[in-house]
């Protein structure tokens, strides 16, 4: 590659970068150089562009030294040209996986290359793409107080902080939420409150709240949203804008007389009054109307009706509370929205959590990807930036269901938001991370052959004599016995979407695990995400890349907020930065 360090930097640095090239028909192969592609390569490009290099290859190619060889160079190379990005963010995207583990990721790049066509093995999810990493304990505590600026000036070489749980060796939703995004510790099954709540006990709510890092980006001035595929007042969202002793508070009809007495609010209604929040799109209508409302999609379904017994309508309360607010509840309303024609923007999509990926209608319901899209468009119009969460919520569910297609189904979709959300943004400006709150007993394995289907069979039988398929569950609903034996799994029911993987102990439910989880990050102060680290350091290194409470008045967040007043980036100067790189590698190549 030519010695140009700026377009070095362009070509190496943003995942965005790779999705420019392919859609005008270019690719930077293994080999270095730049190539022009022929038209069946660029569509299958845009299809998946992240498994272009793999799919260029010839087989015969990995059995050779030098396969390897070159695709180690490049790799090192794009290392050592890599630096971090020292100013600070004016947006932030938070992508959490909830549920998706080490195991599910890898399963997801596999099942995505294979929808694709390809082996599946060779495949790179675009969150991979981002250039620094970091291992997130989902249990632990720093002894002796809050985890704070000093560590962030710590070497990039740490050693592991001695730890302890609050409560629980194996987190929730709720928990894990207050953690990576208010900043603290908490108790299992609360949210928004410190590890001095009780769970299920409202006294212990007043004087324990913590703030989560969207409330404070709303009150420095930045546009703030939340995108999920379960019920907005689900836990992981929830902990974003509430303070709730249970995470089960949805509404009044699901709270106890006793805290309703005390004077705790349901997690709907802290939604509409808590935080003044620009986006909000995802599940959960039955929450916000009164009792025996009909449902707009479902009206002829009495158990979609509304739950709350105080007859308030807070959709309405919201709407009449924001000027410019719109509030939609399928997808062609969702579509309808201009972007620049709203300051607020609600939609509501399904009385409950959303449909998997695999079930939705995909004229009446947006998927993530649309939601993100959306969410993007409408918060980036704020000159001050912007704070967006998106979850990938049924992640969860379709491993609790012990329904391994539907989970990886749901880390693919939230990996293709991740992907727009790239090329909506700039990694100049805005740090984008990607984790998971925890993971799941699941795994695949089995010594089976390259490229067979993730949801395949391995290749020898159990001792039993009975054949078994690659993925697996600890636990769960999957486990079954049959005249006294385990059935033998088969093909093509292992592949159908609601099939039950099975399971080594029989539970309703299959239930969470306790491993560390990857934090993935790309752009400014990007690098702040290194080493193992205690979960709830996410919200602190956000909060500080971001100049937001409590790291405000941290040396450099002056000028940033200068700058956040300046001249908007435009695409178009990095288009051209783009045309003038592609002609010096030409010339140059």
């Amino acid at each position: 590659m030519p010695q140009f360090p700026l377009c070095r930097w362009f070509l190496s640095n943003a995942g965005l970068q790779k999705t420019m090239l392919i859609s005008r028909g270019f690719l930077v192969p293994h080999g270095g150089g730049l190539q022009q592609l022929n038209s069946p390569w660029v569509e299958m490009a845009m299809l998946d562009p992240w498994r272009l290099p793999a799919l260029l290859s010839p087989p015969d190619a990995e059995k050779t030294p030098g396969y390897w060889n070159k695709e180690a160079r490049r790799r090192l190379e794009l290392a050592l040209a890599l630096q971090p990005v020292a100013q600070r963010a004016k947006n932030i995207i938070l992508f959490m996986g909830d549920g998706m583990g080490l195991s599910t990721m890898s399963a997801a790049r596999i099942y995505k290359g294979q929808l694709s066509g390809g082996l599946g093995e060779e495949n790179v999810l675009a969150m991979e793409t981002f250039p620094h990493m970091a291992l997130a304990k989902v249990s632990g505590a720093v002894p002796g107080g809050t985890l704070l600026l000093p560590l962030l000036e710590t070497p990039l070489h740490l050693s592991c902080f001695q730890t302890y749980t609050i409560d629980r060796q194996v987190p929730d939703s709720a928990g894990t939420g207050t953690a990576y995004l208010c900043g603290v510790k908490a108790n299992a099954k609360t949210l928004g409150l410190s590890g001095a709540a009780v769970y299920g006990k409202c006294r212990t709510t007043f004087g324990n709240e913590v703030d989560s890092i969207l409330h404070r980006a709303r009150l420095a001035g930045k546009s703030v949203g939340i995108v999920t595929t379960t019920r907005v007042q689900h836990a992981s969202p929830g902990a974003a804008y509430a303070h709730s002793a249970s995470r089960g508070w949805y509404a009044d009809a699901n709270m106890p007389r006793e805290a309703l007495r005390d004077g705790c609010k349901d997690i709907a209604y802290q939604l509409v009054h808590n935080t003044d929040i620009n986006v909000i799109l995802g599940g959960g209508r039955m929450y916000m109307t009164p009792k025996r409302t009909p449902d707009p999609e479902y009206p002829e379904d009495p158990d979609q009706n509304g739950t709350r017994k105080d007859g308030r309508d807070l959709i309405a309360e919201w709407l009449s509370a924001k000027q410019g607010a719109r509030y939609v509840w399928d997808k062609k309303g969702l579509d309808a929205v201009e972007d620049d024609s709203v300051s607020h923007l609600m939609g509501l999509f399904e009385p409950k959590d959303m449909r998997y990926e695999l079930n939705r209608n995909t004229s009446t319901d947006p998927s993530i990807v649309e939601m993100t899209e959306k969410a993007v468009r409408i918060l980036r119009r704020n000159p001050n930036g912007f704070f967006l969460f998106v979850e990938g919520g049924r992640i969860d569910h379709g491993h609790h269901s012990g329904r391994a297609k539907q989970a990886l189904m749901e880390a693919v979709m939230l990996d293709r938001a991740v992907a727009r959300a790239g090329e909506l943004t700039s990694p100049t400006d805005t740090l984008t991370v990607v984790t998971a709150d925890h993971s799941h007993v699941f795994t695949f394995g089995g010594s089976t052959p390259r490229g067979n289907s993730i949801f395949g069979l391995a290749p020898k039988k159990a001792k039993d004599k009975r054949a078994y398929t690659s993925i697996l569950y600890g636990n769960g609903p999957g486990y079954s016995i049959r005249d006294g034996a385990r059935p033998a799994a088969s093909l093509p029911a292992a592949e159908d979407k609601d099939y039950r993987q099975q399971a080594a102990v029989p539970l309703e439910t299959e239930t969470h695990s306790g491993e560390d989880v990857v934090v993935l990050a790309q752009g400014p102060m990007a690098h702040l995400f290194h080493g193992v680290q205690e979960q709830h350091y996410i919200a602190h290194a956000m909060a500080y890349a971001a100049c937001l409470e409590p790291y405000a008045t941290e040396p450099g967040c002056r000028a940033a907020r200068r700058a956040s007043h300046g001249t908007q980036c435009s695409p178009q100067p990095l288009l051209a930065l783009l045309a003038l790189c592609i002609a010096a590698l030409i010339v140059g190549g």
